[in-house]
This record gives C-alpha cells, structure tokens and sequence, in this order.
C-alpha cells in the first residue's frame, strides 16, 4: 500500500516508535481524509528524516501511528535566510509558502520605514511553512521568526554573513553576486516593502560590508514576486538546485 499524505509531528521518530496525534491532526487524517487502523502514511519532523507509518488507532479525536521504515533521510537546505517586508495577508502567505518550497532555513518579516504592517500572526505563518513543507516533500521545516525591525537586525548583523540586497532602484543594471568562493558562506536576501526601502535604509545596505547589491531585471516586480524570483536566482548560483 503506498503512502500518499504527508504528515509534519512534533515527536521523534524511529523504528517501532509510537506517535501521539493531537486533535487537529486526527480530525484531519481521520474525518478530512477518511483514514482508518492500517492505513499508512508518511511523517517528518525536521530532524529525523521521513518515515513511514501505519495507524494503529483512530477516533475523532485522537490517534496513534507506528512508524515502520525510513523512506528518506533528513536533507537540511542551504543556510539561506529570507528577510522580508509583510504586505497583504494572502500575499504575505504566499512568500512564506515559496520560500519554504524553494529552500530557505529560515524566514525572517521585518519592518522598514515603508512597511504597511507593525504586526503578523507568526504561529499562522510558520503553519504555512509546515504545510509547504509537507506538499513539497521536504523533510525540513524553516523557522519563521517574529516581526523585528531591519534597523535592529542589521545593527547586529552576523560578521559572516553574506547579504544579496534586491534594491529596486537598480532596475535594469547588472547582477553583482559575489564570486564562487562565496558559496561556501551563510548567505541571506532581503526584499523590500511595496513602497521600496527608504534612501536612508537603501544607504545602510548598501555601506554594509557584507552586502551584493543586485537587479532583478529590467522591471520593478511586486514584493511577492520579488522573492521567489530573488530565491530562484541565488538558488541557481550558490544552491542546492544544481
């Protein structure tokens, strides 16, 4: 019988190990998708790769799954940060979803002088991840972290960390990453508010030592569209794509 959900757990996983459903993941499994005692699915929690399970109890309410074999080992992606200004709720979604597809470790909101939300609901946005993860059969879940202002992230800016500044006011001039020996790094990209960032905002990222300023091409792009284009092409050059 082969296996066709995908579940994210927060419990270890192992041969013989038995894990508790809470009732969320029961009504799912059992009441959205009609699963029964011996049905088997696939689970992962971020460190020990995927498994393969079988229920072994199903109610309303509650349940439990065995799991039986390893089907794929823990694949971590690049140590990739994505830095981002929230914009509309579907769309704030949307960039979260794609990042966590396309490889991002972790998923940073942050707030500049044109952001147009002080505050985001990060317990539904790291749902958003989970469920990413789960549809893309990734074994790994980024971390999105709480609103923080740029300001302050930068002031305290990791010495190491390489930084690929999508600066919508080089639209239309040449991408300037940093040679192959910089693949070795941490890396992050930041992405700007529907606004753009501010001349005061886009002088300090340009004046940090750490930053590549790049264009995204011949046109301004929405934020949304930013990011998974600004993904893609650092994907491309220092990734886990090739």
């Amino acid at each position: 019988m082969s296996a066709k959900i995908r579940l994210y757990v927060e419990h270890p996983l192992g041969a013989g190990q038995s894990v508790p459903l809470d009732r969320d993941q029961a009504h799912y499994l059992f009441g959205v998708m009609r699963q029964t005692v011996g049905a088997q699915l696939l689970l992962f929690n971020g460190e020990d790769g995927e498994w393969r399970a079988e229920v072994a109890e199903a109610s309303k309410r509650s349940g439990v799954l065995i799991c039986q074999e390893q089907t794929r080992p823990l694949v971590l992606p690049p140590d990739l940060w994505l830095l981002f200004a929230p914009i509309k709720k579907v769309r704030t979604d949307f960039i979260v979803e794609k990042a966590a597809e396309m490889g991002a470790a972790r998923i940073l909101p942050v707030q500049t002088e044109f952001t147009n939300s002080d505050r985001i609901r990060q317990d539904r946005l790291q749902a958003h991840a989970v469920e990413a993860a789960e549809q893309c059969g990734g074994t790994y879940v980024p971390e999105v972290a709480d609103l923080q202002k740029l300001s302050r992230l930068l002031d305290h800016w990791p010495e190491e960390r390489q930084l690929m500044f999508c600066d919508e006011a080089e639209v239309g001039s040449a991408l300037a990453l940093a040679s192959e020996t910089a693949a070795q790094a941490p890396w992050a990209i930041v992405i700007g508010p529907e606004g753009g960032f501010s001349e005061a905002e886009r002088k300090r990222l340009h004046a940090l030592p750490q930053s590549h300023v790049v264009s995204l091409g011949p046109r301004i792009l929405r934020a949304d569209t930013a990011a998974v284009a600004a993904l893609t092409v650092w994907q491309q050059r220092y990734g886990d794509w090739g």
